[in-house]
């Protein structure tokens, strides 16, 4: 029976060791690869170690397409500007637009999933624990639009962002991820297992709703929200074809469209596009670090539930 169990413990060892090296492979590639010349990556034979370590790809990536590090202006102001565009209140200092485009990214892909935490978490309790009339076939809708592919709507969303003076602007890209049906879905089935009873009894003792909701359905369904911001956080950062369609300008690309646009002035240039991406990497890496633990939780959590 010990050397069976032995051998099952070796056996699922040795899998996850395989899993992991598939999983890691990739990113050891882009890595290395970013600090391979340019002889070293086009070989007809694959140098798995980079024989000499160069930072020309990082420095091409960064002395490309200067622009200003921030652009502050007035929302909405170009309906009254006689160019159309916003009203520029002040710029910052030129900068690499990877520099740009990364910040671009960043800010981005922070602002939907905070938007998305705060309004999927509302909107998840409500469904879950408030009791109005025509709830199941709102909650119904929802479901139905996750099924719903993002290309359908894509014609409409440009015309609402149009009609708002929003296309070409990075809110184009973030308020349509703001009411991502899966994260109203997800939210709910986690304030579905908040105790009716205890928020009676706070109802009771005096408590306003948004007290109970802020001091006793977020603290419990805090794993469901770091789930969620991590899923958010990478559903903003890769959605390329959504940043493509939405925006043009070179001071609002993201990094992935910054790439893509370096690449296709200067050829095919591997080395540029592995150093973009070990750059893009590094924030989806720390964001997933910060919010591992609640990730893992609400993992969990909805295996129980399941």
């Amino acid at each position: 029976m010990h050397k069976t169990k032995n051998l099952y413990s070796l056996l699922s060892l040795f899998l996850l060791i395989l899993l992991a090296f598939f999983f890691l492979f990739p990113l050891y590639w882009i890595i290395t690869g970013s600090f391979k010349t340019a002889q070293s990556i086009n070989g007809t034979s694959p140098d798995w170690f980079p024989k000499e370590w160069v930072l020309l790809n990082y420095q091409k990536l960064f002395s490309r397409q200067p622009t200003a590090l921030f652009t502050l202006s007035i929302p909405f102001s170009g309906a009254f500007s006689g160019t159309g565009k916003d009203i520029v209140l002040m710029t910052g200092p030129k900068v690499p637009g990877a520099v740009r485009w990364l910040l671009n990214t960043v800010f981005m892909s922070l602002s939907a999933m905070i938007l998305t935490c705060v309004t999927a978490s509302m909107a998840g309790y409500a469904l879950a624990k408030k009791r109005f009339r025509g709830r199941t076939v709102l909650f119904t809708l929802i479901v139905c639009a996750m099924a719903l592919p993002k290309q359908v709507i894509l014609i409409p969303l440009i015309r609402e962002m149009s009609f708002l003076k929003l296309y070409n602007s990075l809110l184009a890209v973030i308020f349509p991820t703001v009411g991502w049906p899966f994260g109203v879905f997800l939210m709910k089935q986690f304030s579905e297992g908040v105790p009716g009873e205890m928020l009676e009894a706070s109802r009771i003792d005096g408590a306003s709703e948004a007290r109970i909701f802020s001091q006793i359905v977020l603290p419990m369904i805090k794993p469901g929200i770091g789930a969620l911001a991590i899923f958010t956080f990478i559903n903003s950062w890769n959605d390329y074809f959504m940043q493509l369609i939405m925006l043009s300008s070179t001071e609002n690309l993201t990094i992935s469209l910054g790439i893509a646009k370096l690449q296709a002035e200067n050829a095919t240039d591997f080395g540029i596009i592995m150093a973009g991406a070990a750059v893009a990497a590094i924030p989806i890496l720390i964001v997933f670090l910060m919010f591992q633990r609640y990730f893992t939780q609400g993992i969990a959590m909805g295996a129980v539930k399941g």
